[in-house]
């Protein structure tokens, strides 16, 4: 199994942001991981080990974004918007002298891969979107406006687990007892005692208020720039965000784009499960 090492890089606005590496020795175009609206690095931890690791092994580069997990919290919540975050993985693809990565972006993650595609499409080798593209489902957005909204602190991560399963139990059909306590890890950190979200309420907050009632503008233009890139998405068989329809558009658009589909899961499939890992590894590879 390959290590990892962390490094906290600094954005030009003075926040810090975490950063893991795996496999930092391996040689090749790295591999950077960008997480979902509240998620973080520990997201992709179990994914980058299998990438890490023979016969693929690739570097793998996941990042926190500003207000989540171990990156530092913005003092302006005006300043948590798709855009600074495109430019804060600039920053650190910069300050870390990688002129280009192949990318997998999870929901957010992808968002911000469709700004990058205006801005910095040289940076693009290839990447993954999981469960996003260029046109977002009203009802999936209103669904995490929902959860967003409801969530509970847990007395422990034995219960943090089962809040996860309460949910998104329905949409997840997959997942096992192990997955939803491994999940609560990942999502949930102990601060003076008491577990917590490992993110910034204001965030939840700004996505709450959100006015939704007239949709959201898609993003064909960005995804039009991609044109060259190989491309593959991966849709969660239950995810009300990402729906097959825009999957075929996507296809139709971009014929070359490999599109798969994760049995039991929903938004936004966890990759490392059911043979997922293996399907990017080798599309990674191509």
């Amino acid at each position: 199994m390959a290590d990892s090492i962390d490094r906290f890089i600094t954005v030009p606005d003075g926040l810090t942001l975490h950063v893991r590496i795996h496999g930092d020795d391996n040689p090749g175009i790295p591999v950077v991981c960008l997480p979902g609206l509240t998620r973080n690095l520990l997201d992709f931890e179990d994914l980058a080990r299998i990438l890490a690791a023979p016969p693929y092994s690739r570097r793998v580069i996941a990042i926190s974004s500003r207000g989540r997990g171990l990156s530092n919290r913005d003092p302006q919540p005006a300043r948590y918007t798709i855009p600074v975050e495109a430019g804060d993985v600039i920053s650190v693809l910069d300050q870390m002298e990688i002129a280009s990565a192949a990318f997998i972006g999870t929901s957010r993650g992808g968002l911000i891969l469709h700004v990058l595609a205006m801005t910095h499409l040289e940076r693009i080798e290839r990447l993954v979107f999981n469960d996003i593209g260029p046109v977002l489902d009203v009802d999936g957005l209103r669904q995490i406006q929902g959860y967003l909204g409801s969530r509970r602190t847990p007395a422990n991560f034995a219960e943090a687990a089962e809040i996860l399963r309460a949910t998104h139990g329905a949409e997840f059909p997959a997942l096992g007892g192990e997955d939803w306590a491994h999940m609560a890890q990942a999502l949930y950190r102990e601060v003076d005692g008491q577990v917590v979200a490992d993110f910034d309420p204001d965030i939840a907050e700004q996505f709450r208020n959100a006015d939704l009632s007239q949709g959201l503008p898609d993003l064909w233009p960005q995804f039009a720039a991609l044109a060259e890139k190989p491309m593959m998405v991966v849709r969660g068989e239950h995810s009300r965000l990402l729906s097959r329809d825009t999957v075929e558009e996507m296809v139709r658009r971009h014929p070359g784009l490999v599109a798969i589909e994760a049995g039991g899961q929903g938004h936004a499939p966890l990759l490392h499960l059911s043979g997922l890992a293996e399907e990017i590894g080798g599309f990674l590879q191509r």
